[in-house]
């Protein structure tokens, strides 16, 4: 295998996410990212819903699922979400707090020690680990970091 690069446009697309609830995996994802449903599934076998904004699909829910997201068995580690601003995470928070959404650490924190970017940790509602963050802003503005060699975006 060479180290030539056959794909010079690879990017994340949609994310496609295991639910217990759809209908109520929907509203947290509407309410938290303003998404809009752009199709839904119509056979009560096989629920499913794409949400997007701006013309672009973000994430698709599928009704498939019992209990709750194993962080002990291979697969998605967490889904982070990118924001322009420290004021952005603020607001996010804000609102996961009015949810009672579940965090893994109080508050905004840096990706480690002394980093310009940081930001939430929490999980939606069937546990799936979730971040908000921003690039910069967060150095000396937030908590320390929660763990001093490990990436806070690990869960750890």
């Amino acid at each position: 295998m060479s180290g030539t690069t056959l794909l010079h446009t690879l990017r994340t697309g949609h994310v496609g996410l295991n639910v217990t609830d759809l209908d109520r995996s929907v509203d947290f994802y509407r309410a938290l990212f303003g998404l809009e449903v752009t199709h839904q599934g119509t056979d009560p076998q096989r629920r499913f819903a794409l949400l997007g904004r701006d013309g672009r699909l973000v994430v698709t829910l599928w009704q498939q699922s019992e209990g709750t997201f194993a962080t002990t068995a291979p697969g998605l580690h967490h889904l982070s979400f990118e924001v322009e601003s420290l004021d952005e995470v603020r607001a996010a928070e804000s609102l996961l707090r009015e949810l009672g959404t579940g965090f893994a650490y109080d508050g905004v924190v840096p990706h480690s020690e002394g980093s310009a970017s940081g930001g939430i940790f929490f999980t939606d509602p069937d546990g799936i680990r979730l971040e908000i963050y921003t690039r910069t802003g967060v150095a000396g503005t937030t908590a320390a970091a929660p763990t001093a060699d490990a990436p806070t975006c690990g869960f750890f």
